[in-house]
């Protein structure tokens, strides 16, 4: 009897290896998906600003998407860990060291500071009294930096950051190439343990918390840990994504805590999905490239398509629109096998 229940819990144990291991497993869209951002770098050297704006934008949205879309905290003050991000790192160049990766490390540093000592604020109470504290914490850093101007340059912002060259060699160029360059790489490096900690059980912990916490603390589950571990982490991938910004711009204004670097992130993840990582990515690079067509056609009306969009996906739904777009399409292709023009 013992040795055929623990030949039962060796198969379990086997099967429950074998699925996370599936999940580890990297399928041919991921592939293509990271091959063609690669290429797009070299292919289309014109646009590497907005691929540097992106992938920024990008990275902010997956440190958003760790809270939210896994842990079910939400916030319209994640712009709190992107601003001190893009001010340490700015400070850090100018009065420290120019160095890149260094101020990098410093930023991210800061950022997972701030979101530890701010983690306990957002354990406790309902999902309104977490919108509130975390606005209420980016609106703080706000008037801190606009009051003390004499440090962060105030609305002027803070000017003359020179970067040194990355490892020495390769300078940061008015085409913008080797930023873009740079903060893809940083994005990819970031999104590879952000890939493997959702699909690690800490990463599923996270999911029974965001489903039932009362049930995930009654099965054992440290809830309180886990929602403080992963807010720090996503806090210390938006102060890098703000480094990052400040770093590729040589600028740092109070723009960075401003309410709608929160709000855009969230409209990012509104159109990509919650709680899928190639949300948040697909998310940036939809919302910029609309951003950028639909300024250049209406300049002062842009944000109103952007809106009539996130309006269409609430009232329809994402799932129903890709269900009407996998029925139209074979109809299409059946219109065309019957129709004799060439």
């Amino acid at each position: 009897m013992d040795a055929d229940a623990d030949a039962q819990r060796d198969a379990q144990r086997g099967r429950v290896a074998a699925a996370f291991a599936a999940r580890h497993r990297w399928r041919r869209a991921e592939t293509a998906f990271w091959l063609l951002a690669f290429v797009a770098w070299a292919a289309l050297p014109r646009q590497a600003p907005i691929g540097n704006e992106i992938a920024i934008l990008a990275l902010f949205a997956l440190s958003l998407d760790l809270i939210l879309g896994y842990a079910g905290i939400v916030s319209l003050g994640h712009a709190a860990f992107f601003g001190t991000g893009a001010y340490v790192a700015a400070l850090f160049a100018k009065h420290v060291m120019p160095d890149p990766l260094a101020g990098l490390a410093v930023a991210a540093a800061a950022a997972a500071l701030l979101g530890l000592a701010t983690s306990v604020l957002v354990l406790r109470g309902s999902d309104l009294t977490r919108l509130m504290v975390t606005l209420g914490i980016a609106l703080i850093l706000y008037e801190l930096a606009n009051r003390f101007d004499n440090i962060t340059g105030g609305a002027d912002g803070l000017q003359g950051v020179v970067m040194a060259p990355l490892f020495g060699r390769f300078a940061f160029d008015m085409g913008g190439r080797v930023a873009y360059l740079y903060t893809l790489t940083v994005l990819f490096l970031l999104f590879l343990i952000a890939r493997r900690i959702v699909h690690s059980p800490f990463g599923f912990g996270l999911r029974a918390i965001r489903d039932n916490p009362r049930r995930a603390s009654a099965i054992g589950i440290a809830s309180n840990v886990r929602v403080a571990a992963v807010y720090t982490l996503a806090a210390t991938y938006a102060g890098i994504a703000g480094a990052l910004l400040a770093q590729t711009t040589g600028f740092a204004s109070l723009d960075v805590y401003d309410f709608h670097r929160s709000a855009d992130v969230l409209l990012v993840l509104v159109i990509g999905g919650v709680g899928w990582l190639y949300g948040g990515l697909i998310g940036a690079v939809l919302f910029t490239l609309m951003h950028d067509v639909l300024a250049g056609i209406t300049p002062q009306y842009w944000q109103f398509w952007i809106g009539l969009l996130l309006v269409i996906l609430v009232l329809v739904g994402r799932e129903r629109i890709g269900r009407m777009t996998a029925r139209l399409l074979p109809a299409r292709r059946q219109v065309a096998a019957r129709d004799p023009r060439p």
